[in-house]
């Protein structure tokens, strides 16, 4: 074992990657009980997708831990949850089983072009200041569901949204929650949104806003409501070749590559496995992921991601992939803790949505807002998202004003050409959208 993960070239050990596995397990634990509770927003069983979350993690993980060999944990990814939800099903009414099969078609996608390199010549055409906007923007967009969740925003005929009655249960066990785990994560502690998620829910336990569970040990709920409903919608070709269609996979497919591609960089440049400028074994950790994604999708889940919560537990001192093995055995045997999801609810979720945006809205910071031509298709795109409530529109709207911008300011030059494919077909997106 030593020698497969290169624990002595890489300066760890058995016990110190134990201690990282289990670290970044805390820190991202919570995806177990809010990818369940956004997801079923679009009808689907919160059982099943329980169980669905933990597997694809368990599965994605491995992959990545065993062949890969990089500290570095998988699982649906927040935000674009969110977007599968409140934007594809509820919004643009797209049955939630269909909207599994675009998951699953951005996941073979993705393989493909992990496996030929036309990805990385996608990931390098699109400029770093669009990729900082998406991150930013759904950043912002899952912290306004999670105010809206908490119902600290509330709906207004007059202003359209406006502060909600803090003096109302659920709405003040939520902002209880969200000053805890600001704190834990302001004293920098490991799993600290996790923990703020347990605290809130004891409390609210205490103080009768949420029930006692019934439970906390039982069997591994059914995936039977999810498994293989990504392939209904095959049934009928039809519903799949659509305008609205095409900007939800390529939706998924986006925000899947900048995820993935910004996760792994950030930990690998924290663990030092960089070399020079470049990641070792990139290939192999962006089949880890793409299969996840394909994989999760089968099982019932939206798209599987790489967590920047990784970095917790390279923080601990983990450097090699037995970190994933060890994240991977912890959320095995999470599978057996279901009767918790009955404690969780919106007014406990809602702080960790709110915080985890917070952490994507970080990308804002290296935005060029000194030239105008970038900072105004960033600026739509991070905006967009909230307001209108899509990650996909927000995502259509910056990438259609950017080689206008480009233009105008003589910079067209520096447009590559598969940016004016992308914008050519992002303009088609909201012309049929509208």
């Amino acid at each position: 074992m030593k020698k497969y993960f290169k624990l002595e070239e890489l300066g760890t050990n058995v016990k110190t990657e134990f201690t990282a596995g289990l670290t970044t397990f805390l820190a991202m634990a919570y995806i177990l009980f809010v990818n369940p509770q956004i997801l079923s927003a679009s009808g689907m069983d919160e059982g099943a997708l329980f169980t669905a979350t933990a597997l694809s993690a368990i599965i994605g993980t491995l992959i990545m831990g065993v062949y890969a060999n990089y500290p570095v944990a998988l699982a649906p990814g927040m935000g674009i949850n969110a977007f599968f939800s409140f934007t594809v099903v509820l919004g643009y009414g797209i049955p939630w089983e269909t909207a599994l099969t675009a998951v699953l078609i951005s996941g073979v996608l993705f393989l493909l072009l992990s496996l030929s390199g036309i990805r990385e010549a996608i990931i390098n055409a699109i400029p770093s200041t669009l990729k900082l906007a998406v991150a930013s923007g759904i950043g912002l967009f899952i912290a306004f569901v999670g105010l809206q969740n908490a119902e600290i925003i509330i709906a207004d005929e007059g202003t359209m949204v406006a502060i909600g009655d803090f003096t109302h249960g659920p709405t003040a066990l939520a902002i209880f929650g969200l000053i805890v785990t600001a704190l834990l994560i302001s004293l920098k502690i490991n799993g600290g949104v996790f923990y703020g998620m347990v605290i809130t829910a004891v409390v609210g336990i205490i103080f009768g806003e949420i029930p006692l569970p019934t439970a906390i040990f039982a069997g591994v709920p059914s995936l039977a409501p999810t498994f293989g409903k990504a392939f209904t919608a095959f049934s009928d070709i039809g519903d799949l070749f659509t305008w609205q269609m095409l900007g939800v996979i390529l939706t998924f497919l986006f925000v899947d590559f900048f995820d993935t591609a910004g996760t792994l960089v950030a930990v690998a440049e924290k663990a030092g496995l960089m070399k020079g400028n470049e990641l070792p074994r990139a290939d192999k950790a962006l089949l880890a992921d793409s299969t996840t994604t394909v994989a999760g999708a089968i099982l019932g889940t939206s798209t599987a991601t790489s967590f920047v919560e990784s970095a917790t537990g390279v923080g601990v001192g983990g450097r090699s992939g037995l970190t994933s093995v060890f994240t991977s055995l912890f959320f095995a045997l999470a599978l057996f803790f279901s009767p918790l999801l009955s404690v969780v609810t919106s007014s406990v979720t809602a702080p960790a949505l709110i915080i985890v945006g917070v952490m994507m809205a970080s990308s804002l910071k290296d935005i060029a807002w000194d030239k105008i031509e970038i900072a105004i298709p960033a600026f739509l795109t991070i905006i967009i998202m909230p307001l209108a409530y899509s990650i996909a529109t927000g995502i259509a709207v910056g990438f259609t004003f950017y080689p206008v911008t480009m233009v105008a300011s003589g910079r067209g030059k520096e447009i590559h050409p598969i940016m004016w494919v992308l914008s050519a077909v992002f303009v088609l997106f909201l012309i049929f959208l509208a």
